[in-house]
């Protein structure tokens, strides 16, 4: 079994850590709207950013080189 090239663990990793940023993101929208901030309190600002974040970054990997 050999490692895994350069390019494939990049893009693994870039496809990973979106996820987790997209999850971590849903977890604080979630969390601040169940304790009863609105819809401007800082949480669910900072979980609409990392949500963008993740999402704008799965898009800019899935245009890149093949």
């Amino acid at each position: 079994m050999s490692a895994p090239s350069g390019r494939n663990l990049h893009g693994s990793t870039t496809t990973i850590l979106s996820a987790l940023m997209i999850i971590i993101g849903a977890g604080l929208v979630v969390r601040t709207l169940s304790l009863g901030g609105g819809l401007f309190a800082i949480g669910v600002i900072m979980g609409v950013l990392f949500i963008a974040a993740g999402c704008g970054r799965l898009w800019v990997a899935s245009r890149g080189p093949k």
